[in-house]
């Protein structure tokens, strides 16, 4: 199994505008969410949701650590004060990737608009791909995926796919400070190497034009 790195975020001179960026391994991806402390410390605790997680609703997973910085605010959102990274098995994400659409009605990727609600109402699961984001969490010219998992695919995740479960509030808080100090090298350091996810252009054709 390779090991998990830190450092560098990717140029964004040379990144293409749609990719899949995450810490993996041979085995796992780690993606992330933030929750209540009552969901996060229980699930970091246990190595799974508490009862009490919802899984008939729609639950959005983040390869992209700054991402969910962005939208968390460093774990400072109401609801959102505890950060977990989630490692699940390659194989989970790739099974949700083949059965997403696409959230938005995209021209020239679906026939048409009603046949893009007809999928959508069907899939498991959804894709978006929103501005990446820098350490002071401003936009970047490239896109990073958001997964919702819904029906099928959030009950999978919560029951087959999951490895681990790391509560990186500590983390988040620390490369936060960092920034607010104008410590950006010291912050840099601290992320996550997320490298390119190795996914068949075939396997993402849906997902993006």
């Amino acid at each position: 199994m390779a090991p998990v790195k830190w450092g560098d975020h990717p140029d964004p001179v040379t990144e293409p505008k749609h990719r899949i960026r995450a810490l993996h391994t041979d085995a796992m991806v780690t993606v992330y969410q933030a929750y209540s402390p009552e969901i996060g410390l229980a699930a970091a605790r246990e190595g799974r949701f508490p009862a009490v997680w919802q899984r008939d609703r729609m639950t959005w997973i983040k390869p992209s650590f700054l991402w969910m910085m962005y939208r968390c605010g460093w774990g400072t959102k109401e609801g959102q004060e505890r950060v977990l990274a989630v490692e699940i098995t390659r194989e989970g994400f790739e099974w949700a990737l083949r059965h997403a659409c696409l959230s938005h009605y995209e021209r020239g990727l679906h026939p048409h608009r009603d046949a893009w609600k007809h999928q959508l109402k069907r899939a498991p699961a959804r894709v978006q791909w929103d501005p990446e984001r820098d350490l002071r969490l401003q936009p970047l010219p490239y896109r990073t995926l958001q997964l919702g998992l819904g029906g099928a695919a959030a009950h999978l995740y919560a029951d087959e796919w999951i490895v681990s479960i790391t509560d990186v509030t500590a983390l988040a808080r620390l490369v936060h400070a960092h920034v607010q100090g104008g410590e950006l090298d010291a912050a840099q350091q601290l992320l996550p190497q997320e490298r390119p996810y190795p996914v068949s252009d075939e396997d993402l054709a849906h997902l993006y034009r």
